[in-house]
């Protein structure tokens, strides 16, 4: 328990403590908004290093050259975990946007530095309302921000490491900018927590990258059913992981 009790003191008090932060990069961002933008995500993955340091959580990083760092991006990637976004977050190159449930959108502190970072809260139960949110994350994405989307459209919490059918419209953001799809398969991350809650074990995670998948560059029927080709390259890493 030690280790959640240190966890949750430690992000308690970034999001304290951050409050002054917050007001001084929004003075920054009033002259220079990418400079703001840079300054907020780094301190963020400085923070989630952290918290991965204090859970005891190791992470082996396997493909990360196929992240272009010039060009903005679509992550998806398979959900097991809370900490599938701190583990993910904390090494995106460049400023990148996640997309999360409307739910997160009422934590106090927490939703305020998310939008800061252009995250974007989605309404799944609300079809004209995560159309308005996959619009606003092509917006983003036209203007340099990666994004990143976890296509299950929820945690996984199968017993099994099976995944849940990925949601084709997940995919429209890259369909619509033509940007690159980086898929992510991520092992072992529901063991640092949600296998044993409350208590935080010291895990080793395997975070994989595949290559870039560019939309306009699909045969017609992997275009056609984009979600269950990316969810394919995923499951065959996986498979993967459980050779290592």
């Amino acid at each position: 328990m030690i280790r959640v009790i240190l966890a949750l003191l430690f992000a308690i008090l970034y999001l304290i403590l951050g409050i002054p932060v917050l007001f001084v990069e929004w003075l920054i961002g009033k002259r220079n908004p990418h400079a703001a933008d840079i300054s907020q995500l780094r301190m963020v993955q400085w923070a989630f290093r952290v918290i991965l340091f204090i859970c005891g959580t190791k992470v082996t990083v396997i493909g990360e050259e196929n992240v272009p760092t010039d060009e903005p991006v679509l992550y998806i990637g398979n959900h097991r975990s809370y900490f599938d976004i701190i583990i993910t977050y904390a090494r995106c190159p460049r400023l990148t946007g996640y997309v999360a449930k409307n739910s997160m959108e009422k934590v106090p502190l927490l939703s305020l530095w998310m939008k800061r970072l252009h995250c974007l809260f989605i309404d799944r139960e609300n079809v004209k309302e995560a159309l308005k949110t996959i619009l606003a994350g092509i917006d983003n994405i036209k203007h340099g921000i990666s994004m990143c989307i976890f296509p299950e459209g929820t945690r996984n919490k199968t017993p099994e490491n099976g995944l849940l059918p990925f949601k084709e419209g997940s995919f429209k953001m890259a369909e619509k900018t033509g940007c690159a799809i980086i898929p992510m398969a991520i092992t072992n991350s529901a063991d640092i927590l949600e296998d044993h809650f409350p208590k935080v074990k010291a895990t080793h995670v395997i975070l994989q990258y595949g290559a870039p998948i560019y939309p306009n560059q699909l045969e017609k029927e992997e275009k056609k059913h984009l979600g269950a080709h990316c969810q394919k390259i995923i499951e065959e890493m996986l498979e993967e992981h459980k050779k290592m």
